[in-house]
């Protein structure tokens, strides 16, 4: 095991949500997940923020695979600066999915939500960092560019 902490997502850009409504022949799940990106993108918006699905976070607290793992599944918005570049603060919701830690307690569960939310920010750091910034940069110049020739005006959402 060559990392501490493994964390997987699918990640989706909130800013290329171009519909929201939930088909009518949608499953019940998929429209449940329609209505959490809708509800984020109402209290996130759309600029700098990306919504994490599909996601997990496995701690190995031992040596041995069968002692000391914590699985927690996790979904919601992470929000990056202005330059798109560095997280600064998520909004996920967490569930403990699975563990092999009998000395975990109830008291102790805070404590690692809280560093699920830490650790997530980290390895979309990362996951930025591995990315092509080369991309966002020209898309930031171009929403200044046409920020600037509507004299500030974007429309809804952008």
């Amino acid at each position: 095991m060559e990392r501490w902490v493994e964390i997987s997502f699918d990640c989706l850009p909130l800013r290329s949500v171009s519909r929201l409504d939930v088909p009518l022949d949608a499953s019940p799940a998929v429209a449940e997940k329609i209505l959490r990106i809708k509800k984020a993108i109402e209290r996130h918006g759309v600029l700098n923020t990306y919504y994490l699905h599909h996601a997990k976070c496995i701690y190995h607290l031992t040596n041995d695979p069968t002692l000391g793992l914590l699985e927690f599944h996790f979904e919601g918005t992470l929000i990056t600066d202005a330059t798109d570049t560095h997280a600064i603060r998520s909004d996920l919701l967490i569930q403990l999915n699975r563990e092999h830690c009998e000395w975990l307690n109830a008291s102790m569960l805070s404590w690692w939500f809280e560093t699920v939310h830490r650790a997530v920010e980290q390895e979309f750091n990362r996951f930025i960092a591995a990315g092509d910034l080369t991309k966002t940069r020209q898309r930031l110049e171009q929403l200044e560019n046409t920020l600037n020739e509507g004299e500030g005006y974007l429309g809804m959402y952008l």
